[in-house]
C-alpha cells in the first residue's frame, strides 16, 4: 500500500472512531492544504467540504485554492473573512502584527469548527512536520483541529508526495506562505529554507548533527532550529494543569 493509501485509510478510521459523518478541511491554495484536500477525498468521497477562506488575502491564493477543489471535484464553501476581520480590529486595541496576523489565523480555525460542528463532521488540519516541530503555526489557529494527516511528513516528503497526486504544479512551487500580511513568506520567517530545515530536523532526530565539524554558518542554522523547538515545546505540549495534593479518600 503506498503512502497516499494508507494516510487516507488513516483518515477514514479516524472518522469511522470518532463517530462523524465526514471532513472538513480549509483550503489556502497552498501544497499542504491541496495535498489533504486530495487525501480526505480519498478517503471520505463527497463526505468532504472545503472551505475557503480569504481575508485580506492576495487574489491568487483563491484561485489556486478554487483550481484544487476543481481538479478534485470537492463541494466548497467560500466565506470572505475581510470584513469580520476588520470589525474585531476597530473592537480591539492596536496590536503588533504577530498579534494581528494570527487573528486571522484564529478566525478561520472558528469557521471551520462552525461547520464541522454544523455537520458532524471533523476537522482535517494541514500542518506538516517541519512547521510543528519549530512551533511554525498559530496556536488555536492552524493549530486548531482533529487529527493532522500530514503531521509525521517534512515539507519536502509533502512536496514529493503532492507530485505522485498530480497536484498542479504551480502550486507546487509557489512560494510557501500562511498569507499573514502582504509579501511574508514562510521560510523567512522561520529563518531557513525547507530543504535546510527538513535536514537538520532529521539530522538532529538521529543523532547525526556535527558536534565539532561544520561551518560556523551551518552550526548557526543548526543552533537556530533547536532554539525554535525548545521555545515552542508548549504548543505542540497538552494544556498544563495543576495538580493538588490531596491524599486519596479511604
Amino acid at each position: 500500500m503506498d503512502l497516499a493509501e494508507r494516510i487516507s485509510s488513516w483518515i477514514r478510521q479516524k472518522v469511522k472512531e470518532a463517530g462523524v459523518e465526514g471532513v472538513v478541511v480549509g483550503i489556502s491554495g497552498g501544497v499542504d492544504s491541496s495535498v489533504v484536500a486530495s487525501l480526505a477525498k480519498r478517503a471520505v468521497g463527497e463526505r468532504l467540504l472545503g472551505v475557503i477562506m480569504p481575508c485580506h488575502s492576495e487574489p491568487l491564493d483563491t484561485r489556486y485554492a478554487s483550481l484544487v477543489a476543481e481538479k478534485l471535484k470537492i463541494k466548497t464553501e467560500r466565506v470572505a473573512l475581510d470584513s469580520l476581520y476588520d470589525r474585531f480590529l476597530e473592537l480591539l486595541p492596536s496590536g503588533k502584527r504577530l498579534a494581528l496576523a494570527n487573528l486571522k489565523a484564529r478566525l478561520r480555525m472558528a469557521t471551520l469548527y462552525f461547520f464541522a460542528n454544523n455537520l458532524n463532521y471533523l476537522v482535517v488540519g494541514t500542518g506538516n512536520k517541519s512547521e510543528i516541530s519549530v512551533g511554525y503555526f498559530t496556536k488555536y489557529g492552524d493549530g486548531g483541529c482533529d487529527i493532522l494527516p500530514l503531521g509525521d511528513l517534512l515539507k519536502t516528503e509533502v512536496r514529493k508526495l503532492a507530485r505522485g497526486l498530480e497536484i498542479p504544479e504551480e502550486i507546487i512551487n509557489r512560494v510557501p506562505s500562511a498569507g499573514l500580511w502582504r509579501g511574508q513568506t514562510d521560510e523567512e520567517e522561520i529563518g531557513l529554507s525547507y530543504e535546510d530545515l527538513d535536514e537538520i530536523i532529521s539530522a538532529i532526530e538521529a543523532g547525526k548533527e556535527p558536534v565539532g565539524g561544520g561551518s560556523v554558518e551551518r552550526k548557526g542554522l543548526i543552533s537556530r532550529v533547536k532554539r525554535l523547538m525548545e521555545s515552542s515545546y508548549h504548543k505542540r505540549s497538552p494544556i498544563p494543569v495543576f495538580k493538588t495534593t490531596k491524599k486519596p479518600r479511604p
